[in-house]
Order: C-alpha cells, then structure tokens, then sequence
C-alpha cells in the first residue's frame, strides 16, 4: 500500500506487537522515528514481523493505491482485519487490488475515502470470499452500487453504509442474503416505503435507522394483534434522532415477530411532555416481546409494572369505547383497538380493570396517596397480622427501615415481597430498593410478605 511518506515503513516497523500469533499495528498520522533507532534496524524489524500481522489500522495515512503487485501477499499475508479509513483511494478497482493480496480478510474498513465505483462487475473471484464485515461509512456509494459489488461478498454478515445519500431504489436478490447487522443512519432519503425493499433479508438481525428522517411504519400485511412476515429475523432496531411522534409507530414494532430490543431516543414522541418513565412505560406495555428499551434491560417486575399502569391509564377510554368487566359485553370499537391493540391482552393477563381504578383522579394530596397493606412475616408464627398505612411513593429501602423498627429486626437481614388478591398464587419480589412500591403497582389491599 502506497503512502505519501517516506517515514511510513518507519512507522509501521516501530508499532508491531506480537502476542503469540497474534499482532496488531494502530497509529493514525505519520509518526516520526525514535531517536537513536537505526534505519536499518526498523526496516528488520519490518519485514521479519509483518508476515506476523493480523490487525493492522492505517487511518489517515495517505494511502492510495495498493503500489507493486504481489507486495502486500509477501509482505503481511495474514491480515484478518484491515482499517483504512480517511485516506486516498479513489476507486474501488483500487480496492481489489489491495484486498486480492489478503485471502484471509474478514473485516475491512474504508470510511471516507471518496471512491468511485465501476458500471460493471468487476470482482476477481474469491477476492472477498472470507469477507464478513464492510464499513463503508461516508464514502458516496449508492445504493445500486452496493447491490452490484456484493454479488462478491457471498459471506458478508455486517454492512455500515452510513452517511452516504443513499436511497434503497431496488430490492436485494441472490445478494447480501448472508447480512445480519445493517447500518444505514444518517441517509435522510430513506422512506418507509423504502425499508420494505430490505424486508426480507432472511437473516437480517440489527438494523441502524438513526436520523433518517422517518416518522411512521406500517406492515400492511399484519392485521391489530398478528405477526408480520416481514423482517422475520430482526432482533434489534436502533430509531434514534428520527421525527417518530406517534404512539402508532410503536405500535406496528409489536408486529416485528423477533424483535426483543429497542433504542426510540431523541424523537418527538420521547422528548415530549408525558414524562421520560411513563413513555418507557407505555413503550413496555405496547412492545410484548421488548426485553430491551434504550439499552437498558427490561426486568420481569418493570414489564409488569409497566402493563398494569397502562391499563390503569386508560381504563376509563376503553370503557367509553365499549370495554366491559363481563367477557360476553367486553368488544371495544376499532378505533380503540387501534390505538390501543394489546389492551385486551393486559385483560387477559391482569383482569379487566375495575371501575374504582379509572376514575377521574382527585387532587393529588398525600391521603390520597396512602395504600393500606398488611404485613405478614410467615416464617414467624407467633407474629400477628399487621396493618399500615403507607406512601405509594415510599421506596423499598425506607419500607424496609420502617419494617426493621416496627420487627425489631436488621434491615439487612429483610426479605420482603407481595402478594395481591387479583393474582392468587403469585407473590412478586421486591429486590429493587431504589424503587417505589407505585414501581411494583402494590395496590390497596396487597399483602406484604417479610421474611428473615
């Protein structure tokens, strides 16, 4: 590879490490030699190392062409993962060039390097048989361009396309069948229609749609409550910095059949004035599947939680529209349904809610916020039922203060949890003292259980 200074051989001779089998060269700009090191002794060290090498990352290093043929094969024949972002190449024959010497390349990054690509096929075979991840970040390639060079890449499982313009203007066939993770942020030409063209990449698994643009998604082919048959394999999807406001664009990621996380941040719908911990709620609550919201984990507590408080919310809606605590009378209107498609669900699995949990909400003053519990500690017989007021706000630590004065028995040694008259049988942990028991949906009337 062909460098606009004399000193890179220097640079690349003074960076080896050798680990065993392993080795890695990182340094971004041109580095001058150590003084006292001989020319020689860098050119040594240079080519009795290279042939060691399977990193290496010339960022910013000028490079420009592959330089004379074979030079790369003899020199470092090991290369697995190759960076050459921000430099000089120009074209994408000058790619193969480069990369028809490494037969055992598996990652190759060529961000920012303005590259003109060919009308025709022109990949040697084989030249990226071994290839399995493409960074071509801010590069200008379009879209079609892709579709043509990766009839080359037959076992490409990651691709970065960010930042290039780029329009999806057809749909990939017999290509990038093998991709699992997809990187097309910052392309703000990308429209919903668009997207479908992608749909059925078989082993599509993470999809990057930050700041595209994109405001709503539907899947026509999936009625309220069904699967869609498109993205099948699509796990993780990233929708950040995006125009997203309404609740419906949520509500369409529940037909996503293998969708377990979610990143939604900076939108409209999530900087809004609802409140960042009640659109995370409703969030949970619409995504069943979700285990995963803005890189944090969704535990089993907060789903539940989060489901019952959304139920609670609009209780008093679903009535309106038809809702009934009787199965035989309960069939809301669609437009409810709509807004609303896993409502019935939450019914199902909570209990249709009552009317004493829907009705319009008095001020808020501390009475009203009180719950009266009652505390049992079952591995004590001897020890009566007691009844207390407490704050829905209370946290579990100061719960467990108070409960360690009223037993007379060390915070540290509590365990405590609930049960509740609506869920028989199920006794939920509170493990979480920097929550509240609102967090837990602990309800007037619920049982607190507390052991040591």
């Amino acid at each position: 590879m062909i460098m606009n200074e004399t000193l890179a051989l220097d640079v690349i001779g003074r960076r080896v490490e050798v680990n065993g089998h392993r080795a890695t060269v990182r340094f971004s700009g041109i580095v001058p030699p150590v003084e006292g090191t001989q020319q020689e002794d860098l050119l040594f060290v240079q080519t009795s190392q290279l042939n060691k090498l399977e990193e290496i990352c010339l960022m910013n290093c000028a490079v420009s062409c592959a330089g004379d043929k074979g030079e790369i094969a003899n020199l470092c024949p090991n290369i697995r993962v190759l960076s050459l972002s921000k430099n000089l190449l120009s074209s994408w024959d000058e790619v193969i060039n480069i990369a028809d010497q490494l037969k055992r390349l598996e990652s190759l990054t060529l961000s920012e390097n303005k590259l003109k690509f060919p009308s025709g096929l022109q990949s040697l075979p084989g030249t990226f048989s071994t290839l399995k991840t493409l960074v071509l970040n801010r590069t200008g390639v379009t879209w079609s361009e892709v579709l043509r060079c990766a009839s080359g890449w037959p076992v490409l499982e990651e691709l970065y396309l960010n930042a290039n313009d780029i329009s999806i203007s057809e749909r990939p066939t017999d290509v990038l069948q093998m991709v699992k993770f997809l990187d097309l942020s910052s392309n703000r030409l990308i429209d919903e229609n668009q997207l479908f063209l992608i749909a059925y990449l078989p082993r599509l698994e993470h999809l990057i749609l930050s700041d595209i643009g994109i405001s709503s998604i539907h899947f026509p082919d999936a009625k309220i409550g069904c699967k869609t048959s498109m993205f099948p394999s699509l796990q993780y999807l990233i929708v950040n910095d995006n125009q997203i406001s309404q609740w419906s664009f949520i509500n369409e990621l529940d037909k996503l059949q293998s969708l377990h996380s979610l990143s939604c941040m900076r939108n409209p719908l999530t900087e809004g004035a609802t409140g960042a911990e009640t659109t995370r709620q409703w969030i949970i609550a619409k995504i069943g599947q979700l285990k995963t919201l803005n890189r944090c984990v969704i535990l089993p507590e907060e789903r539940r939680g989060a489901e019952i408080d959304y139920r609670k919310a609009f209780g008093n809606e679903w009535k309106k529209a038809g809702g009934h605590q009787n199965p035989e009378e309960n069939r809301p209107n669609e437009e409810f349904t709509a807004a609303h498609p896993r409502y019935q669900l939450l019914c199902l699995k909570y209990g249709a809610p009552e009317d004493g949990e829907f009705k319009t909400q008095q001020p808020v003053l501390l009475k009203n916020q009180l719950l009266t519990l009652k505390i049992k500690c079952p591995n004590q017989l001897d020890q009566k039922v007691i009844e207390k007021q407490l704050p829905e706000s209370m946290t579990i630590q100061k719960m467990k203060g108070l409960l360690s004065r009223l037993l007379k028995v060390p915070v540290s040694q509590l365990q405590v949890s609930y049960e509740s008259p609506k869920m028989p049988g199920r006794e939920i942990e509170l493990e979480n003292n920097q929550q509240s028991l609102q967090f837990y949906s602990v309800e007037n009337g619920d049982c607190l259980l507390v052991r040591w």
